[in-house]
């Protein structure tokens, strides 16, 4: 019961000659928000990109549910999946990123129902019905006949978001999700992922939204440089930083 949903030991990632993951541990618990923080190139994104095994990792193990993500172990050294195991793994692991990568040519509603039909097996009218109900979930009912270039970038996110809950995931990443949003629009995206939040979502975010971390978050991690520098409750890391590096990058950003 104590397990954590999400687990990370030692992570490590290069590209090149450059360290940009240097043995990263974090553990996410069911119905948590961690909230990841920290300057640019500090590693968040790329530490996401590790959970879900769309960047492979260089060391270390992630765990999701107790499932090694990306490899398996057989006769105690670890290989890496074929593609088709890591889609399978990925299918829990529901992912929203910066832009939002809808479907061009499919309405909002046929954006949803894709993945349930297609990966899931589900049938159509099952799907269609499910899709119906987030699309409410995140205000856009109105919107199913619609197509994204006809959406406000606000209500984009939105449906990218509740594309990604029709894959009935166990894990969300968000990965700066309201950074290409005009200003006005980052309330209405902010608002749909404190709902998740309070309805009990295992969440990590990638987020330069205070606020936002501040009220949603259970936890703060801080990272730079590709490590872990601080980690604690909101009210802790934000308030009354431990670190130096820390106490710099919120004078900045506050």
């Amino acid at each position: 019961m104590n397990e954590p949903l999400l687990r990370a030991v030692n992570v490590r990632k290069h590209f090149g000659g450059v360290e940009v993951l240097r043995g990263i541990d974090l553990s996410v618990r069911k119905g948590q928000v961690v909230c990841l923080l920290g300057p640019s190139g500090a590693g968040k994104s790329t530490f996401l990109r590790c959970v879900n095994h769309l960047e492979t990792i260089d060391g270390g193990q992630v765990w999701v549910d107790g499932e090694p993500i990306g490899f398996r172990l057989h006769r105690g050294k670890l290989y890496e999946l074929r593609e088709r195991e890591v889609a399978r793994q990925r299918r829990d692991i529901g992912m929203v990123f910066q832009r939002f990568n809808l479907f061009a040519h499919r309405s909002v509603l046929e954006n949803v129902v894709e993945g349930p039909v297609r990966v899931l097996g589900q049938s159509p009218a099952a799907a269609k019905k499910t899709a119906l109900e987030l699309l409410d979930r995140v205000g856009l009912a109105h919107r199913a006949r619609d197509y994204p270039e006809q959406l406000s970038g606000g209500q984009q996110q939105r449906v990218a978001i509740a594309r990604s809950l029709a894959m009935k995931p166990k894990l969300m990443l968000f990965d700066e999700p309201t950074s290409a949003l005009d200003p006005e629009l980052v309330g209405e995206v902010l608002e749909v992922m404190t709902s998740l939040a309070a309805e009990g979502m295992t969440m990590v975010v990638v987020t330069h939204e205070m606020g936002f971390a501040r009220e949603a978050a259970d936890e703060i991690v801080f990272m730079a440089d590709g490590a872990v520098v601080e980690t604690g409750p909101p009210g802790e890391v934000l308030s009354a930083p431990a670190h130096e590096r820390t106490r710099q990058f919120l004078a900045r950003i506050l």
